[in-house]
């Protein structure tokens, strides 16, 4: 391994913890979803434990009402609008960096490239975009008949990132001269209006904020479709994955690496980060004891919930949670890579209904890790070093201690073997995770016509 080549990690943040019973742990906070006070907590240890990131999973819409007993157990149905969360937590930090999810799919260029834009200057330049074109249907929220295809989600959404970087290259980065002596503000030959005509979007005019610190914010993706993968190489620079296997997780890392030169991309220019659901003990007994524990608080209504949500369109009436499990639906219009996913878990393991949920209740199909500090270091550094990944985005079971342990037990072992930083690179995003901050594309060709001239 390059002596130069650092692990990266992000605190990947549900609430009181990735678990779906985590809100019934003692250990938990129960309000967690709307207790700004516990996410402060959080994001002040992320950045106590060096890490890059804080990322929070986000749904532009609730959808329509659940059935009474899935409601009555879902501690999911009340939390932040990310992006303002993290504008107020980027006041209480200062180099932790934050990713907000936003849609492609219900929102619109102009107002997210404000958003971000802002939330970067705000941050200091530690913001970040988790772009999806959001898999669960939410239409009605929006006043729409029918939830927008797979295929048609992510033709929009690579027409919206086109459209926003442009926005966000309104001014260039010398744009605002503010000279107070000639009364000159800003210099209007570096200012750029937009004209954009496409299939999705018509847009004209200037964003009303100056261009974001680090250029554009870090672009993040979590898709792993194949229109997921294309899209990725294309225009992303961190994926948060699920894979459950080495094997696979070193698949999809060969694949996605091997498209970017297609986009005139170096393997450096994109890191791939995938979910790990770490369950720590002192020893392998106490960490499979703490495992038992969570698991023991989901409710038969939960987990039935949990089942029907990936048999969608099924009935299992039939079936008892130790009946083996059956096929899943060959088709979704919405999260497809997650589908695969447990698919292929179904498929290879060929469980029982229990034992898939037990799995799906943890980390939704991300990799369960159940051991001590030291083995999770090990597991950590073996897919690091095994060309699966460039860091992973840490999914503690029960927040705020299972951060927390993390930080104190496992981080300094990665620490000891020079896996990861003891100090912050630089005071960006970008700078610690060693990406390029991008040039404004209107001076770009502004620079190549001086050149062509002399």
């Amino acid at each position: 391994m390059s002596q130069s080549r650092k692990l990266r990690l992000g605190a990947f943040l549900m609430a009181s913890g990735h678990h779906a019973a985590a809100w019934r742990h003692p250990a938990s906070q129960a309000d967690a979803g709307l207790n700004i006070a516990h996410y402060r907590e959080l994001a002040q240890t992320a950045e106590r434990g060096k890490f890059d990131m804080v990322f929070v999973a986000d749904s532009p819409g609730a959808g329509l009402k659940a059935e009474p007993e899935a409601l009555s157990r879902s501690s999911q149905g009340a939390k932040f609008e990310p992006v303002t969360l993290w504008a107020a937590l980027s006041q209480v930090t200062s180099h932790v960096g934050f990713v907000a999810t936003a849609s492609t799919t219900y929102e619109d260029p102009y107002t997210l490239a404000r958003k971000f834009a802002s939330l970067d200057w705000i941050s200091g330049g530690r913001a970040a975009w988790n772009v999806v074109t959001t898999g669960a249907d939410v239409a009605a929220n929006f006043g729409l008949d029918r939830h927008p295809d797979h295929a048609l989600r992510y033709e929009r959404a690579e027409e919206f990132l086109a459209v926003t970087k442009a926005l966000w290259d309104t001014y260039e980065d010398d744009a605002f001269v503010r000279d107070k002596e000639s009364g000159i503000y800003v210099d209007p030959d570096k200012v750029h209006s937009v004209e954009f005509a496409g299939a999705h979007f018509n847009v004209r005019g200037l964003l009303n904020v100056g261009r974001p610190p680090q250029g554009y914010p870090v672009i993040v993706q979590a898709g792993a479709s194949e229109a997921g993968r294309d899209l990725a190489a294309r225009t992303s620079e961190v994926i948060f994955t699920a894979n459950l296997t080495l094997e696979d997780a070193q698949e999809f890392y060969a694949d996605v690496k091997s498209r970017l030169p297609r986009f005139g991309r170096a393997p450096e220019q994109l890191l791939i980060m995938p979910g790990i659901f770490p369950v720590l003990g002192g020893t392998e007994a106490e960490a499979q004891a703490n495992y038992e524990e969570i698991q023991s608080l989901v409710h038969p209504d939960t987990a039935w919930n949990i089942l029907t949500r990936h048999y969608q369109g099924a009935d299992l009436s039939a079936y008892s949670l130790d009946d083996r499990a059956p096929p899943l639906p060959v088709e979704t219009n919405g999260n497809k890579s997650r589908l695969k996913l447990v698919t292929d878990y179904v498929e290879r393991e060929q469980p029982t209904l229990r034992e898939l949920y037990r799995t799906l209740a943890t980390a939704r199909g991300h990799r369960v890790f159940v051991g001590t500090p030291e083995q999770t270091a090990d597991a950590i550094q073996l897919w690091f070093e095994q060309g699966a990944a460039d860091g992973f985005n840490i999914m503690p079971p029960i927040l705020p201690t299972g951060l927390t342990d993390f930080i104190d037990q496992v981080v300094p072992i990665l620490q000891r073997r020079g896996l990861f930083r003891t100090e912050y690179e630089g005071t960006t995003l970008r700078e610690n995770l060693g990406l390029e901050r991008p040039a404004n594309s209107y001076a770009l060709v502004a620079d190549a016509a001086r050149e062509d001239a002399a």
